[in-house]
């Protein structure tokens, strides 16, 4: 599975998707306006860390924003903070070097295995959780219009 594959993947499983691509990454988020917040992020190059050494050719890394309980019971003992994690470790699921404070993993080159059975899980929960707050924030604003 390579980068092509995944984010093909997202476009056609959330077709609500809104992507957003700023160097060499790829934003996925519900909001159009904004592009943000995001559920899921896929970069190639080390432009916004170098953590991953995604400099290797065809190495990449997908990104997903989930629960903190979600995040815990992935990553045991490597959710903690100051956990000595390898970054650049492939097919693994792994704290987000920068973002792990807040909830989001990561996998460098899932292969197919790991795809159907942890990332896309994963990218469920993810953009559940943000099409939650999006229906949310639209009842609200009915709510308010309506009042």
């Amino acid at each position: 599975m390579d980068d092509a594959d995944i984010h093909r993947y997202i476009i056609e499983t959330y077709p609500d998707t809104d992507v957003a691509t700023a160097g060499g990454g790829r934003f996925y988020s519900l909001d159009p306006e904004t592009h943000w917040p995001n559920f899921a992020t896929l970069v190639t190059t080390d432009e916004f860390d170098d953590a991953s050494n995604l400099g290797r050719p065809g190495v990449f890394r997908l990104n997903i924003g989930v629960t903190g309980r979600t995040f815990g019971r992935i990553l045991g003992p490597a959710a903690e903070p100051g956990a000595t994690v390898d970054y650049a470790a492939l097919d693994t699921l792994l704290p987000h070097p920068v973002y792990a404070a807040q909830h989001w993993l990561s996998v460098l080159n899932p292969s197919d295995a790991t795809f159907e059975t942890a990332v896309r899980p994963l990218l469920d929960e993810a953009y559940g959780i943000l099409a939650r707050r999006r229906d949310r924030a639209r009842h609200a604003q009915a709510a308010d219009r309506a009042g």
